[in-house]
């Protein structure tokens, strides 16, 4: 038995619903005959039409295969499936998470403190980290011989991994403004092959580990959390108790787990179960990027964030960038039948967008059940994948120029490059290499847009050059890549996925999938060791097990 949504919610399905898909499933038959390069030629304030900006984002949708009258239909469709009373169950409190039965409040650890008097868990929460990340940064975080602390090891998976360290490297320019930060490392990998050769390379004396997990049981986790833990301990062999005191932090939902494993009372960081893995970046599990820019920075990630929440739930979605980024996603999907995106930022700091975009998205809309518990018959996420721009451009844009898949690409860039070390004089190669970047981000999505009428080419191109265009995409612009438009890029993605869901009627906030990966990963594991639960397996899956098994070596 689910728990309700505890709004009275409109169903999915109804008449309203069906005549507006109706109209653009109409509509899309006329649309799949528009070339983007016809459009443009009719319409020279197309960009004006089709491009908002907010929040220090520029978002450009005017090289999508779509018009004004499109948005309309796409914005009555949403209204019939009930997307406002379904934001506001979210910023509620709502059971949106109905296969779990509980909100989705992820949102709400972005917020600004509560009036004063007013107890406030989540800025508990964030003084708390606040003052293990001042200790840390100041030097006064010593190891147990007395050391201060150089290294730090983020040991999660899934969401404790990815948000960090995505936002990490992003905004590794922005120095905190007192103290000298720890190098960060991110281990993530259950088969060792990230963490054994990072230990060999650290100095267990001014190493500290955090260790991130929501349940505090993920395998994964556990498994290099208890070699770096092995690690520790063989090289102080006489401090077993200041080891786990004076080199382990722990990040969970799950208080008593970290207490067991040993981590102490005073080294634990907790959030809650409303905030889900792969949305949970804004809280404690965010350490590793308050340990990169300061907490000063952290807050205004926060508040980035925050604004971008505040946008969503006022703005007309007429100038509402997560609602029009939610419908242009379903329109190519859904009614353009175009099944794969790919993400394509334009900067190096963002080289791990690509990854935490696919996680966001593919977790949280991969799902075939909708609301009422019956099979969908329609897609309801995408294949997404990505690469920083240039590296992509020797890669898969051979594909997306001349290959036979239609892709819908996103761009992302920073409109100017804003690096604050050195001076002037060192900092001019590094500005043109930015604008050598943008120049190619826009002469890509320009090409893929136009085809050959880019380019000031006569008729008698032969068949192998030619570019037949019409590749949709859309492309973000952040005024600056600062922790405030990070946040903000977050968030309107974050909620774009929720306006995604909301339309296909589906629950992105589960992961059930995920849980029983788990589930039957464990159950393989005494299968491999001593081939136990073997015969229930199909003969493909025991003919492997048997074949690792018989490699291993006898004295293990």
């Amino acid at each position: 038995m689910t728990a309700a949504p505890l709004h009275d919610l409109p169903p999915h399905h109804t008449d309203a619903a069906r005549d507006a898909d109706r109209a653009l499933r109409e509509h899309a038959e006329q649309a799949r005959h528009w070339h983007l390069a016809d459009l443009f030629a009719e319409d020279p304030r197309r960009f004006e039409t089709l491009s908002l900006h907010a929040g220090g984002l520029l978002v450009d949708i005017s090289k999508q295969r779509l018009t004004a009258d499109t948005l309309e239909k796409l914005r009555a469709l949403a209204a019939a499936r009930g997307l406002d009373t379904w934001i506001r169950c979210l910023f509620e409190g709502g059971e949106v998470n109905w296969t779990e039965g509980r909100a989705a409040m992820h949102w709400r650890l972005r917020q600004p403190p509560r009036p004063q008097g007013e107890p406030d868990p989540v800025q508990e929460q964030l003084a708390r980290m606040e003052r293990i990340v001042k200790r840390i940064l100041s030097g006064q975080w010593r190891g147990c011989e007395g050391d201060a602390i150089t290294d730090v090891v983020n040991v999660g998976v899934g969401g404790s991994d990815l948000g960090p360290l995505m936002a990490s490297v992003a905004l590794h320019e922005n120095h905190p403004r007192e103290g000298r930060r720890p190098r960060v490392h991110f281990v993530s990998s259950m088969d060792g092959s990230q963490i054994a050769p990072l230990l060999d390379e650290l100095n267990p004396a001014t190493t500290l580990i955090v260790v991130s997990s929501k349940s505090f049981t993920t395998v994964d986790t556990l498994s290099n959390a208890a070699t770096a833990r092995c690690w520790l301990e063989q090289a102080f062999p006489k401090m077993n108790g200041a080891v786990l005191r004076c080199h382990f932090v722990g990040v969970s939902a799950k208080p008593e787990r970290m207490s067991e494993w040993g981590i102490h009372e005073d080294n634990q960081l907790l959030f809650w179960d409303w905030v889900g893995g792969r949305y949970s970046l804004w809280s404690a599990i965010g350490l590793p990027i308050a340990l990169t820019i300061g907490m000063d920075g952290f807050r205004e990630l926060l508040a980035g964030a925050n604004e971008m929440d505040r946008h969503f739930q006022e703005a007309p979605w007429e100038k509402n960038l997560p609602v029009l980024l939610g419908l242009v996603d379903v329109w190519n999907l859904n009614f353009l039948d175009i099944t794969a995106r790919a993400v394509l930022p334009y900067d190096g700091r963002l080289k791990h967008w690509p990854a935490y975009v696919e996680q966001l998205e593919m977790e949280s809309n991969g799902k075939s059940v909708d609301r009422d518990g019956e099979v969908v018959d329609y897609h309801t996420c995408p294949v997404i994948w990505g690469e920083v721009g240039p590296n992509a451009q020797h890669a898969f844009y051979q594909l997306l120029h001349q290959g036979t898949q239609p892709v819908a690409c996103e761009f992302l860039a920073a409109a100017r490059h804003g690096r604050r070390n050195g001076n002037s004089a060192e900092l001019q190669p590094l500005e043109e290499q930015h604008i050598l970047t943008l120049a190619n981000c826009l002469a890509q999505s320009r090409l893929l847009a136009l085809g050959d009428r880019a380019l000031a080419e006569d008729d008698g191109t032969p068949t192998h050059k030619r570019y037949r265009g019409n590749q949709p995409s859309t492309t973000l612009l952040l005024d600056e890549l600062t922790p405030r438009h990070l946040g903000a890029l977050v968030a309107l993605y974050e909620h774009k996925v929720f306006v995604q869901a909301v339309l296909w009627g589906i629950n992105p906030f589960d992961q059930w999938g995920v849980e029983m990966g788990k589930k039957i990963a464990k159950d393989m594991i005494q299968v491999l060791e001593s081939g136990a639960g073997a015969d229930g397996l199909d003969a493909s899956t025991r003919a492997l097990a048997a074949y690792v098994r018989e490699r291993q070596p006898d004295d293990r």
